[in-house]
């Protein structure tokens, strides 16, 4: 059976008459009859009885109502979704984001884009970076926000921002009175650092690798800010961004110094599927990321004085 004769069936069997039916589907009430012959004629039994001017349904009639009216709603709804996504601002968009990110960047840009954006509906899954991109690759997500990943062909990038990571410590710390630390130092300190799937730790062994340096002990948590709540009381040292202890710096809470000569400074990007043209709302995310970070603590020179 053809959609569009059990159409003409439904509106039939809802307005009464050919003529209230023509009306509503701006076709010919010959041409709403013909249609219906030729539904009747397809099922092999009479649906309508004839009263007066109008038409009344009959058994049959009724049984294919019951049984249709759902599934063409159901059509004409996915219909109706279908024509939002093609319209800029009537879209989904879904992002894998770092911890880090929507805890301190994300908030800012998630509310400007709802007023440019009111109709997006906007999904955000949080993890790092290695899992966002295995979401990224799977269609679960549409956006990645994290530290560039080291495969370059599969995704495509937007440059976000560029950061510095530096050793926090609680300033009852020795180190907090500005003399050189010595590499014996930071393998006999303890640490306290993110949990170790994350590309930044994977950054951090290498630094340390290249300095011939293994910390005594290390301690990992999945949280940034217990680590910086563990560091405060001075029960270890850890590695952060600046932009990660903003409120701290300022108040006193911490304090930062470089891990070594050499800076050790990491690339924010929004990844995508290589070759997609981004919509206008993810466009817009990343416009708003990059606005957003602008005004981030990143490097050493962002610190307050001492």
């Amino acid at each position: 059976m053809e959609t569009r004769l059990l159409k003409v069936f439904c509106a039939v069997a809802q307005g009464g008459s050919l003529a209230a039916a023509a009306g509503r589907l701006h076709l010919t009430p010959s041409a709403l009859s013909h249609s219906l012959k030729g539904l009747e004629s397809q099922l092999g039994c009479r649906l309508f009885d004839r009263v007066g001017k109008g038409l009344v349904l009959n058994q049959a009639g009724e049984h294919l109502l019951s049984q249709i009216e759902a599934p063409l709603a159901a059509l004409d709804a996915a219909q109706a979704s279908l024509q939002q996504l093609s319209t800029w601002g009537q879209t989904r968009l879904r992002v894998g984001a770092a911890v880090s990110t929507c805890q301190y960047l994300l908030p800012g840009v998630v509310r400007e884009l709802r007023k440019s954006h009111p109709r997006v509906t906007l999904l955000i899954k949080s993890g790092d970076m290695p899992e966002v991109l295995s979401q990224l690759r799977a269609n679960q997500v549409d956006l990645a926000l994290g530290v560039a990943p080291e495969e370059g062909s599969q995704f495509d990038t937007r440059a976000v921002f560029r950061d510095e990571l530096l050793l926090a410590f609680a300033p009852s710390h020795p180190w907090a009175d500005g003399k050189p630390i010595s590499l014996e130092e930071l393998r006999r300190h303890p640490f306290i650092l993110y949990q170790r799937l994350s590309l930044t730790a994977r950054m951090l062994d290498e630094y340390f690798r290249v300095l011939g340096v293994v910390p005594s002990a290390v301690m990992e948590i999945g949280s940034l800010e217990a680590i910086k709540e563990m560091v405060k009381l001075n029960l270890g040292v850890s590695v952060l961004a600046p932009w990660m202890a903003d409120k701290e710096l300022a108040r006193g809470k911490l304090l930062m110094r470089p891990l070594g000569a050499r800076a050790l400074r990491r690339e924010w990007v929004i990844a995508f599927r290589a070759g997609r043209r981004l919509s206008l709302p993810e466009e817009t995310f990343c416009r708003l990321c990059r606005s957003f970070a602008a005004g981030l603590r990143k490097d050493r020179r962002d610190l307050p004085e001492a």
